[in-house]
This record gives C-alpha cells, sequence and structure tokens, in this order.
C-alpha cells in the first residue's frame, strides 16, 4: 500500500463478528473462558484488548514495523525502552531532546545505574567517538524539541552498526512522523518513538506512547516489559488514536504548508532574530532533512531581537489563535515557552549551554486558515 491508503487500511481488518469497519472499543478488563487456559486469544487486558491490538497493527504498518506497541503515555514508550537495559550500561543521546526525556534519563535511571552522554548529533563522528565497552542504546531525536536539529538517521545508524553490532539504535519520530520521515525502520534503526499524544492522535484529546520494531525478540522483550509493568493505553484512547491516525496524512499535508508559510513570515520579522525550521535553506542541516523528510512538519521554534524574558511574555500572553498550553501536534495552534515550561526540568546552565534561552518561543502550527495565524502573531509581535 502507499502511505496515504496505508493510515486508513495498514493492518486493519474488518471486526468479525459483525463487520464493523471501525474496531469497536471492548471497554472490559477480562475475557470468559471455557476452560483454565483456553480462551479465544485475550485473557486479561493488560496483556491484551482487542482495540488496543488493532491500533498496535496499525502502528506497525506506519513504520513497516512488524510490532506496534501502545503505551499510557510517551514517557512510558521510552521507559520500557531503557527497562532493557541494566545497571552500568550505557546511553547516548541527542544533547537537544524532550525535557521530559532528560528528565526521565537523569533524574530516574541514572540513580538506578545507567548512564548518560549527550552529544550534538548534527555530527555522526560526535556520536561514534562518544561509543565505549558499555554502550547499549543510542537515543536519536530528530528535528529535535525545541530547536529542531536535524540528526542523520541512516548515518548514525551505519556508522554504530559497523562499530558495534550489537547496540540498539532508537529514533524518537514525534515531531516529523512517518508520514514525513518513513519509515525509520527501514532506515536501520531498531526502535521507533513517538509521543502519539502529538501528531498521530492529532486532537489533543488523549495522552499516549507508541514503539514499533521489526526484530521478534526484540518484541518479545518489549511486551513482556509492558505487561509485567502495565504501561498500556486504554481502549477508549485506544480507538480515539486509531482514529486519529486515519486522518494522518490529510493533516500533515496542511501542518506542513502552514509551517513553512510561518517560518518565512518570522524570518523577515524586523522582531525576530533567529527561526529554527529544517525547511529553510539556511538551516544548517537542511540538505540532511531535504535527503530523508518528505516535507518540513508544523513545528516552529524562533528567537526574539528582545532577549529578555518579559518580551517572550508579553508576546505568549497577548496571541489570540495560537493558545499558551503545554503539547503540540494537534489541529489546533499552541505557543509554548520551552525555559518555563517543556524545557524547564533541564538545569539553566545546560539549557544555556545548548541555546535555550528565555527569548525562545516554540509555535506547534495548526490547520487553520494561514492568514488567520499570521495575523494573529503580527499583532501579538507588535504589542
Amino acid at each position: 500500500m502507499k502511505f496515504n491508503t496505508k493510515t486508513i487500511h495498514g493492518g486493519q481488518e474488518h471486526e468479525e463478528a459483525t463487520g464493523a469497519v471501525m474496531p469497536p472499543i471492548f471497554q472490559t478488563s477480562t475475557y470468559a473462558q471455557s476452560s483454565p487456559g483456553v480462551n479465544k486469544g485475550y485473557a486479561y487486558s493488560r496483556a491484551a484488548n482487542p482495540t488496543r491490538t488493532a491500533l498496535e497493527k496499525a502502528f506497525a504498518a506506519l513504520e513497516n514495523g512488524t510490532h506496534g506497541f501502545a503505551f499510557s503515555s510517551g514517557l512510558a514508550a521510552i521507559d520500557s525502552v531503557l527497562r532493557t537495559l541494566k545497571p552500568g550500561d550505557e546511553v547516548i543521546a541527542g544533547d537537544d531532546i524532550y525535557g521530559g526525556s532528560y528528565r526521565l534519563f537523569t533524574r530516574l535511571f541514572q540513580k538506578n545505574g545507567l548512564k548518560f552522554q549527550f552529544v550534538d548529533m548534527d555530527e555522526v563522528s560526535n556520536v561514534t567517538n562518544a561509543i565505549s565497552e558499555n554502550t547499549k542504546l543510542i537515543w536519536i531525536e530528530t528535528p529535535t524539541n525545541p530547536l529542531m536539529k536535524i540528526a542523520d538517521i541512516e548515518e548514525i545508524t551505519k556508522a554504530v552498526k559497523n562499530k558495534r553490532a550489537d547496540i540498539l539504535v532508537a529514533v524518537d519520530n514525534t515531531f516529523a512522523t512517518p508520514y514525513l520521515q518513513r519509515p525509520a525502520l527501514d532506515l536501520g534503526v531498531d526502535i521507533v518513538m513517538h509521543s502519539a499524544t502529538k501528531y498521530l492522535g492529532g486532537h489533543s484529546d488523549l495522552v499516549m506512547g507508541a514503539l514499533m520494531v521489526k526484530d521478534a525478540q526484540l518484541a518479545e522483550e518489549l511486551h513482556f516489559i509492558q505487561f509485567a509493568a502495565g504501561a498500556i493505553a486504554g481502549p477508549m484512547d485506544s480507538f480515539l488514536a486509531l482514529r486519529g491516525v486515519k486522518t494522518l496524512h490529510l493533516r500533515m499535508q496542511r501542518h506542513c504548508e502552514n509551517g513553512k508559510a510561518v517560518a518565512e513570515y518570522l524570518v523577515n520579522h524586523p522582531k525576530v532574530r533567529e527561526v529554527f525550521y529544517p525547511g529553510l535553506e539556511s538551516h544548517p542541516s537542511y540538505e540532511i532533512a531535504k535527503k530523508q523528510m518528505d516535507d518540513f512538519g508544523g513545528m516552529v521554534s524562533f528567537r526574539l531581537k528582545d532577549e529578555s524574558k518579559q518580551a517572550a511574555l508579553t508576546f505568549l500572553e497577548n496571541t489570540k489563535i495560537f493558545t499558551l498550553a503545554e503539547s503540540l501536534g494537534g489541529v489546533e495552534s499552541l505557543v509554548s515557552h520551552p525555559v518555563t515550561m517543556t524545557h524547564a526540568s533541564i538545569p539553566e546552565a545546560e539549557r544555556l549551554k545548548i541555546g535555550i534561552t528565555d527569548s525562545l518561543i516554540r509555535l506547534s502550527v495548526g490547520v487553520e486558515d494561514i492568514d488567520d495565524l499570521l495575523a494573529d502573531l503580527e499583532q501579538a509581535l507588535n504589542r
């Protein structure tokens, strides 16, 4: 199937009992057994639920995987990946990643014996030079949150696997989605992770994480971890996420159109110092982005010429269509302040080192009429 068809039909079958086109919401915790251990494929919903199964098949299809997993949140999905490691193992991650991922790494798993290195993944050699005998996982996020840095997935994966074939490579594909950066598994990585709360769900009405893999042994291990730890997505959220997946391709087309228009507008605004968007030819990794992405998405960050926190707050408090809120990837446009919101858990010195300053603003550009979005930015910037 072509991707646009796959979002609607990938991994899907009509419901067997009634022929329902959309899988029903199986709002049940347990299932009748004809004899102890004899069932119709389901025994307890922590292990599997038919609505979640339908979604997980769709997840796998989106990334050309063989197995998909739906978790209670994106962080729960990352947590399960890290649980495949043991004390003393080392993770190499990008230096500009989602603040929640950084917090999970440094404040929970680090004290349990995992070691973390954060490197600039703009250069493949920065990753390979950091590899030690204890390195077991490479964690790539591209485009990054919030500075929109681009890592070359295929080249990093090749270089890592050439050095040590046993190292797992995982990609957080949340910002790009499989519509734009697909399929990441075909670029050689072992695990693809999404915060399905964002673009896969697409309507700001659920919290969910996803993992997609090809390797059967790795899939078995991740399923056991999810089952044993219990970080599952519920049937109602699974139904909503599956509904969202079916319009992913349509929504992303408009997100990309609007994102590019917003980025080009901001580049030419006298109050804006710098714009971070991989679709701009001025972006330092534009050629890599063009190579591995079909388009450049709806996430745009920018820095004001007035570097004061107050200037940023004035803008943030006066948008009317862009809603000041956490998260991203919904049909509505959102605006956030990384220093005080998404990346507040990262120590100030670390934030400043990579460029997350007081005047940095992140936009999740929605699917509204572009004229209304540009007018809203104009009036807020001119306050």
